[in-house]
């Protein structure tokens, strides 16, 4: 019988011939990458033999699967599924302790030594990422055991490589006591998942180097710190470009080096220098930046300028590698980072593969670097037994510090340390701090769940409302914070403030993205923030009969799992920005463009780089149609500064919108973007008044059967049945969306008023409770005029005796069908409603409809607290197109504010209503409640008709699946709301 090995309950590290961390940089010491295909055999369990380490076993009858991988991704299934939880561990909550359940992969690789390997070199066996615990020997002998899976780990197998063939021989448990430490929100995906090298380390070469540097008002100094025997001496430093070569003959001459006149680094100027450290018998080559780190008061300063994050959370993942490092995929990624106006990259909840630290540097971002910890599972259990305040695993969380710190700390783009995430607190955290400050002085230390403040250098909170926001950065406030006394709190204003977590943007949202940049923008110490999340997580698979979709939490089995909360990025699975990036984009772009008489105000709030890389284009739109265009003349506007430039002359149409577009657009192509990329944008309407047409009143009202026709219209018992020659069905009361993600969560209540949230509660769950998406509809009264059609009808869901009347008028003005809809609710609502609308079904019947072109804001969907990216124009797109296919089903596609629409056989012009408010629209192949019933968007059903909706109002979007309800300025509250549509065919 064999037993679960003790190993899997031990917190420590690991063991046997560790090496202690250091920098990851590139060597011309000779290395051999182990990549590649590698024999494979998977258990069900932990209680295994030792055989795997053996020469003489047998292999041939195992798989093979790739390295870098993960077993669960490879096979189609042959080797279990992912998991994926948030919060819950997949495994009992029994630190240290795992079940015996737990799937172990046995790897074995044989490789032969290059000719030309050096002999007698120490030999180092470097590996960049396992999940979660690995064992591993060379030739039959053991080397040793090591967790931390997303921390790179050498260990020193001198001796024990040989001529020949050799047998590398690993093996991976899924679940350890490292497990514990690593319940990020994310899919579990066991596996070696990074490079796996074999290094040559010369005794006379370099065992680690730090370049720090320092800068001074346009000079450089580099202080340099290495690490190498006697024998690796001289060492030479060399910067090419700054014409620097200093020899340290010995240990003792490492001295600072001045290197005179330099550009400094930051992100929107992430100026690089070549640098190599040559020692006897190696030479290490990296790119260093000069820039300041302080924190000066309650501000956080970069070069003594403040920073302010527009940031994202990032995971590493893709629909088909997992955390599997693809270079070209990330570099792409972090250039559209950059398109969106991102300047900020927080590594949650672990550090990156190292490459791309390097893109960092390179393009641009300010970087948080966070250590590989959460505990967020021990929530469930009130906090019992957390290991950040057990000594047990007091080493485990320093080992993971110190490799993080010490793998990643030649990076300029790194100006923040992260500890870690959601660990609840405790003298393990505590700890890891101070090792920190010991290590690297200059770059602060964060974890928001230091909420009083004791060991870290900001002040960090996740998802605050904002009035608490406000709170926080207003001088002399005494509202209280989370979890301080009054003097903690003090000690906490007293700090720069940044949002780690806020805007959750999962599905469609988030919304008041807006109101934070305000609050950014009016107090100096609040620093920004970063978004959750940067990327949907989704993997790709498929149906039985082989329809691909993007799988989230339950798709595949779990016996626990959190759903579609996996599902909660700016950008989509397939690469696909959602409208909440382009939203993002539009409201934190770095120049501000306001209208003020014939000027425009151009107002710089970059960090670092003045206006010169860009052009500043204007046009002027007729009713959405080009009749002018140029570009302003500018001097380059410093950051921080602003300048008024001397608007065109523009003739408003006298019978057309008119409407002035100015954008401030790259003027030569960057590694991130082409030239005419546009970096900010402002529109101002210029239209001159006009009256909107009085309303058909129709007079001699007589009940009727309702089967007549009316220029385009053709009625049948009072109910629309023909426009434009084809079926048409409508308008019909829709008061029902499709729940959103925010609208399904319940994380906060409204956060500065009633509107009858309840916390905890999900408007979605209201919704239904009342009805909306099961509405019933009575017809009280017919009635005909002279080219005229007037109905009543009383909408109510069963089981209830709220009710709403719609009064609906069709009247022929001219050439045109006028079409007036009063809704008006009865008292007793006792909720926000989703949407005020009107549902329009069109029938295919062999000639479906193509797309629509409208007159109003767009291109993409927008809601009432996001709508900084939409701008008025005239726009056309498909139908599919005028969807967002989110990774669940739910509302999507609103237009705001349209003035016209057209369908191809009929066309809409919307007029105000007397509060001067505009309707949008929405059209789709499906109804609010087909992708209500949908969990997939591969489970719509097929349809053969659109589905046109005039939304008269639309509730807002909020954060609310994991932070604040819709704002009340754009909560939807139940009240009398009218639509004019005048109908052309």
């Amino acid at each position: 019988m064999v037993l679960t090995p003790s190993y899997l309950a031990d917190t420590a590290p690991g063991r046997g011939a560790r090496v202690a961390p250091r920098s990851w940089l590139r060597s011309d010491a000779p290395a051999l990458s182990l990549n590649g295909s590698w024999r494979f055999r998977l258990s069900p369990h932990a209680a295994l033999p030792e055989d795997v380490a053996s020469p003489e076993l047998d292999d041939s009858g195992w798989d093979s699967i790739p390295v870098p991988a993960h077993w669960v991704l490879e096979g189609d299934g042959a080797y279990g599924r992912p998991a994926y939880t948030n919060v819950q561990f997949p495994f009992p909550i029994d630190p240290p302790h795992v079940p015996d359940e737990n799937p172990t992969g046995d790897y074995r690789r044989r490789f032969e030594l290059p000719s030309d390997w050096p002999e007698g070199a120490r030999v180092v066996l470097r590996f960049d990422g396992v999940e979660s615990l690995y064992r591993l020997w060379l030739n039959g002998e053991e080397v040793g055991i090591a967790t931390g899976s997303r921390l790179a780990q050498e260990f020193d197998v001198t001796g024990l490589t040989r001529a020949g063939e050799n047998l590398l021989s690993v093996r991976v448990h899924q679940w350890s006591p490292a497990s514990y430490l690593e319940d990020q929100d994310q899919w579990w995906l066991p596996g070696i998942f990074r490079d796996v090298t074999l290094v040559a380390r010369p005794a006379d070469g370099i065992g680690d180097v730090w370049l720090r540097t320092a800068y001074d008002e346009g000079t450089g100094t580099v202080l340099p710190e290495l690490v190498a025997e006697e024998a690796a001496f001289p060492v030479t430093l060399r910067l090419p470009e700054l014409g620097v070569e200093t020899v340290w003959a010995r240990p003792s001459d490492v001295a600072p080096v001045a290197v005179g006149s330099v550009q400094p680094w930051t992100a929107e100027t992430p100026r690089l220098y070549e640098a190599t450290v040559a020692a006897q018998g190696e030479t290490v080559s990296l790119r260093i930046g000069f820039r300041t780190v302080e924190i000066r008061g309650d501000r956080f300063l970069v070069n003594g300028r403040r920073v302010v994050f527009h940031g994202m959370n990032r995971h590493e993942t893709h629909p088909e590698r997992g955390r599997v490092f693809d270079e070209q995929h990330a570099r792409e990624d972090l250039a559209r980072m950059k398109r969106f106006n991102v300047n900020a990259i927080r590594t949650s909840h672990y550090p990156p593969h190292p490459r791309l630290l390097d893109l960092a540097d390179e393009l641009g971002f300010w970087v948080i670097l966070e250590c590989d910890l959460e505990t967020h599972g021990f929530e469930t259990a009130g906090w019992a037994r957390n290991p950040s305040d057990d000594p047990a695993w007091r080493e485990a969380y320093l080992d993971r510090i110190r490799r993080t710190v010490e793998r990643d700390k030649n990076h300029p783009s790194i100006v923040i340390w992260s500890l870690g995430n959601e660990s609840g607190t405790g003298a393990n955290l505590a700890a890891m701090s101070a090792w920190v400050h010991a290590r690297d002085p200059e770059r602060p230390v964060h974890y928001e769940g230091d909420y009083t403040g004791e060991y870290t250098d900001v002040y960090s909170r996740m998802y605050s409302t904002i009035p608490e926001t406000e709170q926080i950065g207003t001088d002399g406030s005494l509202a209280p914070l989370l979890g301080c006394t009054p003097a903690q709190g003090a000690r906490q204003r007293a700090k720069p403030f940044l949002l780690c977590e806020y805007a959750h943007a999962m599905g469609n949202g988030p919304g008041a993205l807006d109101q934070y940049e305000e609050l950014t923008r009016r107090f100096p110490r609040l620093h920004g923030g970063f978004v959750w999340e940067w990327r949907d997580h989704g993997i790709l698979t498929e149906t039985a009969d082989g329809t691909p979709f993007y799988a989230y939490g339950g798709d595949f089995g779990e016996v626990v799992h959190d759903g579609n909360f996996v599902m909660d990025g700016m950008v989509l699975s397939n690469d696909e920005p959602t409208p909440g990036l382009h939203e993002f984009k539009a409201v934190v772009q770095p120049l501000l463009l306001t209208f003020d008489g014939g000027d425009l105000v151009v107002e710089n709030t970059r960090h670092t780089a003045d206006t010169s890389d860009l052009s500043l284009r204007w046009r002027v739109e007729h009713d959405g149609r080009a009749v002018a265009s140029g570009t302003l003349d500018a001097a380059a506007i410093p950051a921080g500064a602003s300048a008024r430039l001397p608007l065109p002359a523009v003739a408003a149409a006298p019978d057309a919108e008119t409407w002035l577009t100015v954008d401030a657009v790259l003027a030569a192509d960057t590694a991130w973007a082409p030239a005419g990329h546009v970096v900010a944008s402002a529109q101002r309407d210029l239209s001159v008044a006009r009256p909107v047409p009085a309303a058909v009143l129709p007079s001699g009202w007589a009940a009727s059967d309702g089967t007549l026709g009316l220029g385009p219209a053709v009625f049948e018992g009072g109910r629309l049945v023909r426009l434009g020659g084809r079926a048409v069905s409508g308008p019909r009361l829709e008061l029902f969306r499709a729940p959103t993600d925010n609208d399904e969560g319940g994380a906060f209540s409204d956060p500065a008023g009633s509107d009858a949230s309840i916390p905890g509660v999900s408007s979605a769950s209201l919704w239904r409770d009342q009805g909306l998406d099961r509405l019933t509809h009575r017809l009280i009264s017919v009635e005909e005029a002279p080219g005229a059609l007037r109905t009543v009808e009383r909408v109510s869901a069963a089981n209830s005796a709220r009710t709403v009347t719609v009064e609906t008028v069709w009247a022929l003005s001219g050439d045109d069908l006028e079409l007036r809809v009063e809704i008006e609710p009865s008292a007793g609502w006792p909720t926000v409603w989703p949407r005020i609308g009107v549902r329009f079904d069109i029938p295919d019947a062999g000639d479906p409809i193509a797309g629509a072109e409208w007159f109003g804001t767009g291109p993409l969907e927008s809601y009432p607290d996001s709508t900084r990216a939409a701008q008025v124009g005239r726009y056309s797109a498909s139908v599919a197109d005028l969807s967002v296919q989110y990774a669940r089903p739910q509302e999507t596609g609103h237009r705001s504010a349209v003035r016209a629409l057209d369908l191809g056989a009929f066309a809409f012009d919307v007029l105000p209503d007397a509060r001067g408010r505009r309707a949008g629209f929405s059209l789709s192949r499906h109804t609010p409640q087909q992708l209500a019933a949908a969990g997939h968007p591969h489970e719509l059903p097929d349809t053969d008709r659109a589905v046109l909706i005039l939304d008269a109002a639309q509730h807002g979007l909020g954060s609310r699946a994991c932070g604040p309800d819709v704002w009340p300025t754009y909560a939807l509250r139940p009240e009398a709301r009218t639509l004019r549509v005048r109908i052309h065919a």
